[in-house]
């Protein structure tokens, strides 16, 4: 068996361009977008707040399976409900505005065509009118006809053509329409509705049932799964039951509790949907998801 030589990491001779030789030119370069994986204090822990990131007290759980501070979601209910009820206030302030404006021009409209049928009224005479003689039967001098015509050509393009300088024919920007407001509040997580009646109490079973609160958070792991006693962490998938509000594992949800569908703590029967599994792994700069990466775009040198 002969004896390989080994490469130095610097190695230039090799015929193929490594992903490891690309990333760190590209680290060197400072050209080209370039990810990264977040460490586990970029995390938010999955007992926090999706709205303060801080570790509930009250937590509740929505059907999608965000977890919120029972103070905080309601406190963003109540804000979105008083900021609808402005919006739909001012839409119909202005809707009424709208409606009295048509009515205003619905009677001048009405007012127009009046004028018209009076001034039609008053052109049917029953002697012919000669176009070269006045009222009184003397002959029209051509001077006055110029006169006229030259008064009606300035009235006709002072008209067309307004002054900017004079504020009373300045034109004026009319207001921006506002469209009518939903009256649904959407989760700050999912983007679907939420309503309070929809919140799900969570009773989280602690790890040391001894400790205070406070000692309880400043320890790593704080709570255990409800029937299986397994810690809980950001990596174990986890689950709440709805009837009891219970934390418990996936694991402890496939291989017991959905062979007969009870719940373990109240023993009351469950459904599908009575399972809402918990979504991890969101952060304070981003969303959520599973896919716990950071990219940076940037120029890329083309040849």
């Amino acid at each position: 068996m002969t004896n390989m030589t080994r490469h130095g990491k610097n190695c230039t001779a090799g015929a193929v361009y490594t992903y490891h030789e690309k990333r760190k030119d590209t680290a060197a370069s400072g050209y080209g977008t370039q990810s990264m994986r977040l460490g586990k204090d970029a995390i938010k822990d999955f007992d926090c707040c999706c709205l303060s990131l801080q570790p509930c007290q009250d937590p509740v759980i929505t059907e999608d399976g965000y977890i919120y501070e029972k103070e905080a979601i309601l406190q963003y209910i109540l804000h979105h409900k008083t900021e609808i009820a402005k919006k739909m206030k001012a839409y119909e302030k202005q809707k009424q505005a709208l409606k009295s404006e048509g009515q205003l021009e619905s009677k001048s409209e009405e007012r127009q065509r009046a004028e018209k049928f009076k001034q039609r009224e008053n052109n049917i005479v029953s002697k012919p009118i000669n176009p070269f003689t006045s009222d009184d039967g003397t002959p029209k001098s051509s001077a006055s006809s110029f006169t006229s015509e030259a008064s009606a050509g300035e009235s006709s393009s002072s008209s067309s053509l307004p002054s900017f300088w004079i504020p009373s024919l300045t034109p004026e920007a009319k207001p921006t329409l506002l469209k009518k407001p939903s009256k649904t509040v959407l989760c700050p997580m999912s983007g679907r509705p939420l309503k309070m009646s929809d919140l799900i109490s969570v009773h989280f079973t602690p790890l040391d049932p001894s400790l205070d609160r406070v000692a309880l958070l400043t320890r790593q792991d704080r709570y255990v799964c409800a029937v299986t006693k397994d810690t809980l962490g950001n990596s174990v998938p986890c689950a709440v039951l709805r009837p009891s509000g219970a934390v418990v594992t996936m694991e402890c949800v496939e291989k017991l509790i959905r062979k007969d569908m009870t719940d373990p703590v109240t023993g009351d029967k469950l459904k599908e949907k009575d399972i809402i599994p918990f979504q991890r792994g969101g952060t304070g700069f981003a969303g959520s998801g599973v896919d716990l990466k950071a990219k940076e775009a940037r120029p890329v040198m083309q040849a």
